[in-house]
């Protein structure tokens, strides 16, 4: 498991574990954190659980695929460390990764 830190726009803080090969979306959704819409259930066929990773994690959750930064060219307000949430697949490697939220997703 890894705890993981989902930071609102606004600043709220919810800190998570999330289990081993689930992905960050998917620790958002089973804990109730706002802010991750995941439109298609994390197919990578949407931008609706866009994420800036924290600077310090940025090489510990890889670099987006090709099929990711062609599903983020439709997030709003993209940045250098923006990935799609459900592309992270979660591991003891990722225990205290930080994402921030984007202010809306659509």
């Amino acid at each position: 498991m890894a705890k993981i830190t989902y930071i609102e726009n606004d600043g709220t803080q919810h800190a998570v574990e999330v289990k081993n090969g689930l992905s960050v979306m998917e620790g958002a959704i089973r804990n109730n954190v706002p802010g991750i819409d995941a439109d298609c259930g994390g197919a990578c066929a949407c931008a609706t659980c866009h994420v800036y990773v924290d600077e310090a994690w940025r090489d510990a959750t890889g670099k987006p695929s090709a099929m990711e930064e062609s599903m983020l060219d439709f997030a709003e307000e993209v940045e250098p460390n923006s990935r799609l949430s459900c592309q992270i697949r979660v591991s003891d490697a990722l225990d205290g990764l930080i994402v921030r939220l984007p202010e809306n997703q659509h």
